[in-house]
């Protein structure tokens, strides 16, 4: 169906004359009535009664009037969702229960007239590809990976570094610790089964259980966040990492414990990651509201993978992988 031919449709409906219409369109009567016979021809039936005073909807003009009218309104929705400083900023945030997405809501209340759109992409290679092709304007990663280069013309920087913290259930031998060190928790099992092969935070996993001789289990079928709570919170043996801000709520009866992680704190390394061209306006203001409030990685006291993206002012550990830093 011709969208011109239904914007005609409309301007004559409104102004009850293909004259006035024509007018309101600046083109001329007889190509208002061209584009209305057009749109009768391909709908089958008329939608005007021609007369000395002008024309008159049909009643299948006045049935066929408020979907001519949806239609454009959804034309206009459409152009504007690609329109730079028009459409909302599409930014992914792996998942809406983790830290990243309150990131974003801290930057929403900021901004409350900046218009999101928040999506969930599961591995870093499908983020940074539609990063990269322009179906989304930002992502929240760690970057890079081992073996992992971002292309040329993606940035990234360091947004904030969430310490860890070891869950347990009130049966577990670190229950009622205070602190615990990554060292303590050698041979010891941790049950961590989203840790999907291929995934960034895996990556990130495997390296810390290498780093301090940990056994990081994924076996078994991931059932989400309810059931790894229920099966921590009755055994004496298996524990669990969280991040320090995600959100978890869990029955009274679990008792679970949430006990921080020092000397070194293992941190996970959230960064931006945008396309160096993108024009979107609201993306700059995304980038600066959240560096202004990174306070920048301590130079001790934290544990974080060689390959993670070095936070701005800190030198890159030496080796093949180099990730790009911001514009």
């Amino acid at each position: 169906m011709d969208l011109t031919a239904v914007r005609t449709f409309v301007a004559a409906a409104d102004a009850g004359q293909f004259q006035e219409a024509a007018a309101d369109l600046s083109i001329t009567p007889q190509a208002v009535s061209k584009r209305i016979a057009v749109l009768e021809k391909d709908l089958a039936v008329p939608l005007f009664s021609r007369t000395a005073r002008g024309a008159r909807l049909t009643i299948d003009g006045q049935a066929f009037l408020p979907y001519a009218r949806a239609l454009l309104q959804a034309e206009e929705r459409a152009a504007a969702s690609v329109r730079p400083g028009r459409r909302a900023l599409r930014v992914d945030v792996i998942g809406r229960r983790v830290s990243v997405a309150g990131l974003l809501r801290g930057f929403h209340r900021a901004h409350p007239g900046t218009e999101l759109d928040v999506v969930t992409l599961f591995d870093s290679d499908t983020a940074i590809a539609a990063v990269r092709s322009g179906t989304i304007d930002a992502t929240f990663r760690a970057v890079t990976m081992p073996g992992r280069r971002l292309p040329d013309e993606v940035r990234a920087t360091p947004v904030f570094d969430e310490p860890l913290h070891l869950f347990t259930g009130p049966a577990h031998e670190f229950a009622t610790a205070r602190a615990v060190a990554p060292a303590q928790l050698a041979g010891r099992r941790i049950w961590m089964p989203g840790n999907m092969p291929g995934t960034e935070w895996a990556a990130y996993y495997d390296e810390l259980a290498a780093a301090f001789g940990l056994t990081v289990e994924a076996t078994g079928p991931n059932f989400g966040i309810e059931h790894l709570l229920d099966t921590i919170a009755a055994s004496s043996t298996l524990a669990t990492f969280v991040s320090e801000q995600t959100p978890l709520v869990w029955p009274a009866g679990h008792d679970l414990r949430s006990i921080p992680l020092h000397d070194p704190t293992p941190v996970y390394p959230h960064s931006l990651i945008w396309r160096a061209d993108n024009p979107h306006p609201a993306l700059a203001a995304l980038r600066e509201h959240l560096t202004a409030a990174y306070p920048g990685r301590p130079e001790s006291g934290v544990w974080t993978p060689e390959w993670v993206l070095p936070a701005p002012g800190q030198m890159q550990a030496p080796g093949p992988v180099q990730a790009r830093s911001q514009a």
